[in-house]
Parts: C-alpha cells; sequence; structure tokens
C-alpha cells in the first residue's frame, strides 16, 4: 500500500510512522521544507 501524508507536522508524522510499521509505504509533504529534513 503506497499512503501520501499531506502535512509532515506531529498529527502527519505520528501517523505516516504508524502506517509505515504497518508495512505502507509512506511519503511525507510539507510545504516547510524545515520539517522535511529530520
Amino acid at each position: 500500500m503506497q499512503i501520501a501524508m499531506i502535512g509532515a507536522g506531529y498529527v502527519g508524522l505520528v501517523t505516516g510512522a504508524c502506517f509505515s510499521e504497518f508495512g505502507a509505504n509512506v511519503t511525507c509533504v510539507d510545504k516547510d521544507f524545515d520539517k522535511i529534513l529530520v
């Protein structure tokens, strides 16, 4: 399964990490470049 998370704030990152733990391929996107560098 492939999932795109729009917004890499607290909710987006935690949700993406949870989906990733279940084997999904997760891509996070955010307009703030500094959040993506984490």
